[in-house]
């Protein structure tokens, strides 16, 4: 079970890998170039000791121009050769993983946008960050490391032992004797630092997601004056990262020292055994100085290779954290034979409607039946909780409901494509985001290819125009994080605009004018009037007086249709309604 898990986690990795096998294959064979060079260094040494400076036979002059005959051969192979040689292996190692991370962050992306709001409720935003970013980060190294390092110093540790069994094969013996002790400290260690490494992630991805949540809410510190007590809170969130992290720092450390200490014992039996042979006679000075060389590169590269583990051990937890992000289900997809809903007008209708949020919760709605005939206003009025906001946001199909049918243009939500649905439904929301940018940027976000004259005619019918050009540069003004530079009435005249911009034969406003102020909200009814007009329009409202001009007023009460009318019906009932408006009309 546990392989079948293992080849899985590989296979999604190398789908990202695929469309660059040759550039890898390529920068491998440079690489073998790059590390092969250098180990003919010790070649050169044993060459240059034992055949011209120890060789007696040789005069001077002979010795000195042969010296000065290698060094020119070695300064073109190893300055001249090499240098291009080590710029190409950079480079196409950079380039191969920057493309990777490029496709791989696209692919998030792109998944991100399609999870459902459900998830997003669940989901603390700075953890979403936090494998986006930083995981997303850590999972080059198995490309960079694992399948690039880890064979080019596989490469090397194979040419540098073919040269030591070359010189010496008993001395190489001796020089590997320590082997089997880095394969029993790579299991026993390594093992036990995947999972730190995953703690300690986690553990970042919770300070990320408390950062982000207290910054977006830095104003309600403020007002409450609860700055001392944030900082505890965040001490304490900190306090579990920086455990986290010393566990971790703790078992590399232990790690470390360990084949450090394996990796010291190695030159000791080189020296002894090795020096004794050459004090014996059966090993020259100049193979003793060469294995010496061959030693270092024997184990650099296999400290190398240890490091590697760590790198890869912490990569593939990174991996395993995005992966957990992009296995993460859809909540609601295409029907494979939905088809786009075409342009123009279009009817609403909710048919015996049961929804709710979570499978294990109370119903939100309950036995919902409507008619909204194209170009009518309908209003949904009611006490908070009544299910007003839940029951239009059905339309676009932010959720699914669990019994009727949601119908639009004549057919179920679910038969048409979600992007063509969306595209046909306006929102103007109680609190609409402006994303950073320009006043143009946000306003073209209704049709990013609107031209400049349709951006200032949605900007005057939502009576925007006048305000936005008395701003310090216009259309240019930059909005700032989430509009704060901007009012909240000029931010909603801008989300009004962008939905001019957008032309949806479906409208709905959900309490788009109850947190303004008399003025601001005077202006947006006119622009929302005129936004309305031959739309089919669903209105949330909190204030009653806002929607007296509607086709049918359907209040809601927990999650069902209480009362339906028109303004002059319902208050002749004596009912909610009548009672609701009297009491907003006695307190204006």
């Amino acid at each position: 079970m546990r392989d079948v898990q293992n080849l899985k986690f590989w296979k999604s990795y190398f789908k990202f890998v695929k469309p660059y096998t040759k550039w890898i294959i390529l920068t491998l064979i440079i690489g073998m170039l790059k590390f092969g060079i250098p180990s003919l260094l010790p070649l050169v040494q044993k060459y240059v000791v034992d055949d011209i400076l120890m060789n007696g036979a040789m005069d001077i002059d002979h010795r000195v121009s042969q010296l000065m005959i290698i060094l020119g051969i070695t300064f073109v192979l190893f300055v001249i050769v090499r240098s291009p040689v080590e710029y190409a292996r950079q480079y196409f190692a950079q380039f191969i993983t920057a493309k990777i991370l490029y496709d791989l962050r696209n692919k998030l992306y792109s998944h991100l946008q399609r999870l459902s709001l459900k998830y997003y409720q669940n989901t603390k935003v700075g953890e979403i960050i936090s494998r986006f970013i930083n995981d997303a980060e850590q999972t080059k190294n198995i490309v960079e490391v694992g399948m690039m390092n880890v064979w080019l110093d596989t490469f090397t540790l194979v040419f540098v032992l073919g040269f030591m069994f070359y010189l010496n094969p008993m001395l190489t013996i001796v020089s590997i004797s320590i082997f089997p002790l880095y394969a029993i400290a790579v299991k026993v260690l390594y093992k036990r630092l995947k999972k730190l490494t995953k703690d300690r992630s986690a553990a970042l991805a919770d300070i990320q997601a408390y950062l982000h949540e207290r910054i977006q809410g830095i104003s309600v510190i403020r007002s409450f004056a609860l700055e001392k007590h944030d900082r505890k809170q965040f001490e304490v969130i900190n306090g579990k990262y920086l455990n986290k992290a010393m566990a971790h720092s703790r078992w590399n450390a232990w790690t470390f020292a360990v084949i450090n200490t394996l990796t010291d014992i190695a030159p000791l039996l080189v020296i002894g055994y090795g020096g004794y042979q050459v004090i014996q006679g059966h090993l020259t000075l100049g193979t003793f100085i060469a294995f010496f060389g061959y030693l270092d590169r024997l184990y650099g590269p296999l400290k190398r290779l240890i490091n590697s583990s760590t790198i890869l051990t912490q990569a593939s937890a990174s991996w395993e954290r995005v992966l957990e992000l992009l296995d993460e289900p859809y909540d609601m997809t295409d029907d494979k034979h939905a088809v786009e809903l075409p342009k123009g007008s279009h009817s609403v209708a909710f048919q015996n409607v049961w929804f709710k949020y979570q499978e294990d919760g109370g119903w939100v709605l309950k036995d919902i039946s409507l008619q909204v005939n194209p170009g009518q206003t309908v209003a949904f009025v009611g006490m908070s909780g009544g299910g007003k906001s839940s029951l239009v946001g059905l339309i676009p199909r932010f959720y699914d409901i669990q019994k009727g049918s949601v119908i639009v243009g004549g057919q179920d939500v679910r038969q048409w494509t979600m992007e063509s649905l969306r595209s046909k439904v306006g929102m103007v929301l109680q609190d609409n985001f402006l994303f950073s940018g320009t006043v143009r940027d946000n306003i073209m976000l209704g049709n990013p290819e609107a031209d400049e004259e349709s951006v200032i005619s949605a900007a005057k019918a939502a009576n925007a125009h006048e305000f936005i050009m008395n701003l310090s540069q216009g259309y240019d003004t930059e909005v700032g994080e989430r509009g704060v530079k901007l009012s909240g009435g000029q931010k909603q005249r801008i989300a009004i605009a962008r939905v001019f911009l957008k032309d949806p034969p479906v409208l709905i406003l959900d309490e788009a004018t109850s947190a303004l102020d008399l003025e601001s909200e005077h202006l947006i009814q006119q622009s929302l009037q005129q936004l309305s007009k031959s739309r089919t329009t669903l209105i949330v409202a909190h204030r009653l007086s806002t929607i007296t001009h509607a086709d049918q007023i359907i209040v809601m009460k927990d999650g069902t249709v209480a009362e339906r009318g028109t303004h002059e019906e319902l208050m002749q009932t004596d009912g909610v309604y009548s009672q609701l408006y009297n009491i907003q009309n006695l307190n204006a």
